[in-house]
């Protein structure tokens, strides 16, 4: 039997993004492990019958002795498992899965590149040199992989500019996809317009300009709901606390409806989503909006221009600017019939890019190439 091992970040993000893969992976005859930050899923996925090695994976990075440590943690499993397949998703786990992999000979190495982080978008010298530093283990890390999965264009440039990757190694899979039965199409709210955001609470997923957007859009619209929904992440220094979500609802600007673990049932609640990223690989939630019939409002940056077919199912506008959001809600939730357009649009570009019966066949052809 041969073992694919999978190497992610955090268990949450490896079932919300790549469980179904994995699934049929098992059911192909693969026996399936997954090394990952543990919150508390490890049972769950265990009883689905994945073996879960914990792993222990730093948010900065700025530790010497915990990145050895993690190093270290992940030497240990790949030798122990010595799978036939390693598929790393996320930045850390496809620069050191691959270059632990490269040296224990793993047979055959996949990268999932679900962003490059904000590395690749911070000014400043300091940033300049770390960008350096990372180049480095890129290379190294994808110099011989069989297969680099992008989500878009833009990272595939920068990688490619890197050195760090050849054309026969490139892959585009369109995002995560999803399970197109489980996000039916209903009508929009008929009461007041809903326009929300819904993501981790992070900085730089835009939070603070859907904010200052909602102040210039709720000063000349009367009927309109400016809704947050997702979760902090208080480990996490980019994180929004909750003591400022508490001041915007207290001052009447947004509502916060909190995490939502039924994503289809609550955007249905919507009548436009919006997305003010910094910079995505391919955002799930814009993919989720499309499933769901949704016109969305998205920055034009890397990953979520991607996840869009400009001026058919959404708007693209500045990154980091609330005018420019706003004056893109503004357009869509003054036209109704452009608004429905482009949700209908949204709904066809799910069931012909987005599915996710393709994006695990995909997978599955890459793992039975090796």
């Amino acid at each position: 039997m041969k073992k694919i091992l999978f190497i992610v970040n955090v268990d949450w993000f490896f079932i919300s993004h790549r469980l179904p893969i994995a699934l049929a992976a098992i059911k192909q005859g693969y026996e399936v492990h997954v090394a990952c930050g543990i919150t508390d899923k490890k049972t769950m996925l265990e009883s689905l019958g994945l073996i879960v090695h914990p792993l222990t994976l730093s948010r900065s990075g700025t530790s010497v002795f915990s990145e050895f440590k993690t190093l270290k943690q992940l030497f240990t499993i790949i030798k122990l498992v010595e799978p036939d397949i390693t598929h790393s998703i996320t930045i850390k786990p496809v620069l050191y899965g691959n270059i632990i992999s490269r040296l224990l000979r793993v047979p055959t190495r996949v990268a999932s590149i679900s962003g490059l982080g904000y590395v690749f978008i911070a000014s400043g010298i300091k940033a300049k040199f770390f960008r350096v530093f990372i180049a480095l283990l890129y290379r190294s890390a994808l110099s011989d992989a069989k297969t680099v999965i992008f989500q878009n264009s833009s990272d595939r440039d920068v990688l490619k500019k890197l050195g760090a990757i050849k054309p026969e190694q490139e892959l585009f899979i369109r995002g995560s996809g999803v399970d197109l039965r489980l996000y039916p199409v209903l009508p929009e709210p008929k009461d007041k317009l809903v326009v929300m955001l819904v993501a981790r609470l992070l900085i730089d997923k835009g939070v603070y300009e859907f904010v200052k957007a909602a102040e210039i859009i709720k000063a000349q619209v009367d009927n309109v709901r400016m809704v947050l929904v997702g979760s902090t992440d208080p480990g996490n220094p980019n994180s929004v606390t909750m003591q400022k979500i508490k001041s915007w609802v207290d001052a009447d600007i947004i509502e916060y409806w909190g995490h939502s673990s039924e994503v289809a049932t609550t955007m249905s609640k919507s009548n436009v989503i919006v997305l003010p990223s910094y910079r995505e690989g391919l955002p799930k939630v814009l993919i989720e909006a499309a499933a769901c019939g949704r016109a969305v409002v998205t920055t034009d940056v890397p990953g979520c221009r991607d996840a869009i077919e400009p001026n058919e199912t959404g708007l693209l506008v500045d990154v980091k600017s609330a005018s420019s959001l706003a004056s893109g809600v503004l357009s869509l939730i003054s036209n109704d019939n452009l608004r429905y357009k482009f949700a209908k649009n949204a709904r066809k570009l799910a069931e012909r890019d987005f599915n996710i019966n393709d994006v695990v066949s995909m997978h599955l052809s890459i793992y039975s190439k090796e």
